[in-house]
């Protein structure tokens, strides 16, 4: 990309205009087009006017050089952004194998171990917070909480419903039974309630 193409990418991604661009820098659009088409270079004051209306350095204007802390930068928020999708994956792995396994063996010890999954989940979204300032997506957040909720609620809503209905059993990771789904679903609906 030479120095033209960096000015019309600047620009783009900025989502100005060449005559936007040209009123900021002090010149002519027909200036600005020169500049993008390569058939004039702009004066030193104007690379430095434009560096600080792009917050970029001049020398990424005028060689291409992006600073080592842009870079690393970067790479914090790509690492950020996987870790943000990873966590969601991991909490919804955790609550599909909760529901396998409990659906094989019935017994807590096989829950016991997917909550773990859930919980190594958690712990990446927590770091993907430490490594970025950039917030996390609000489906992120929606699927964590849920996938995060899902097991507790529904272990609490079937005590809840064993004990109000005299059913017997173990308490399952997810609704079984007609009262158990009755009470999960009034249970998670008290938040839109609220």
């Amino acid at each position: 990309m030479n120095m033209a193409d960096r000015i019309q990418y600047l620009r783009k991604s900025k989502g100005i205009s060449q005559e936007e661009l040209a009123d900021k820098v002090g010149v002519s659009r027909q200036a600005v087009s020169k500049w993008e088409s390569e058939q004039s270079t702009p004066d030193l004051e104007k690379i430095i006017i434009m560096s600080d209306f792009f917050g970029v350095t001049t020398d990424y204007i005028l060689k291409g050089i992006e600073p080592v802390a842009d870079k690393e930068q970067k790479n914090k928020e790509l690492t950020s952004k996987v870790l943000y999708i990873s966590s969601t994956a991991f909490v919804a792995i955790g609550l599909f194998c909760a529901f396998g396994n409990w659906y094989a063996e019935q017994t807590m010890e096989a829950v016991w171990g997917s909550m773990i999954i859930q919980a190594i989940g958690i712990v990446g979204y927590f770091i993907a917070r430490i490594l970025s300032e950039e917030k996390s997506p609000f489906y992120v957040n929606w699927l964590n909480i849920i996938g995060v909720a899902f097991m507790p609620i529904s272990m609490i809503t079937g005590y809840i419903s064993g004990l109000v209905f005299k059913l017997e059993g173990w308490i399952a990771p997810y609704p079984i039974g007609i009262f158990h789904t009755l009470v999960f679903v009034l249970v998670g609906s008290i938040p839109k309630f609220v």
